[in-house]
């Protein structure tokens, strides 16, 4: 699993570099900061699906924890896509919650949450067509 400290001293970093650079920076540090949680999350979800379909966890290119592809002749196990698609969901809402409420408000707060559980919705009418 990656290592659950990088949020916390990455917020330590970014606050000690607010306090240093001033709020002029603010904007840039907070948008840097969201990028390396959204990262640390892409990872996660990697590993708990790797882990899901009976991959053991290697390095490689698609991040520090990518499952390999399955060599010729094996399938993969089929795996519910629900977990994975509440923790993008979970994972794209955070940095979006943030944008959307200093940018639109209320208003944009509203319609970024509605879209985000329309993509909820539709994969889980998706998954009941199966």
């Amino acid at each position: 699993m990656p290592d659950n400290s990088l949020p916390r001293d990455e917020l330590r970093a970014t606050v000690e570099a607010r306090r240093d650079l001033g709020s002029d920076y603010e904007q840039a540090l907070i948008e840097s900061f969201l990028e390396k949680i959204d990262s640390t999350i892409e990872s996660r979800v990697r590993a708990e699906v790797a882990a899901q379909n009976g991959y053991p966890l290697q390095p490689g290119p698609g991040g520090p924890y990518a499952a390999p592809h399955p060599g010729p002749g094996k399938q993969p196990r089929q795996v519910d896509a629900t977990i994975p698609i509440a923790l993008g969901s979970l994972g794209i809402g955070i940095p979006l919650t943030a944008i959307a409420a200093g940018q639109g408000g209320p208003a944009g707060l509203f319609l970024a949450w509605t879209g985000i559980i329309m993509v909820n919705v539709a994969a889980a009418v998706g998954r009941r067509r199966r």
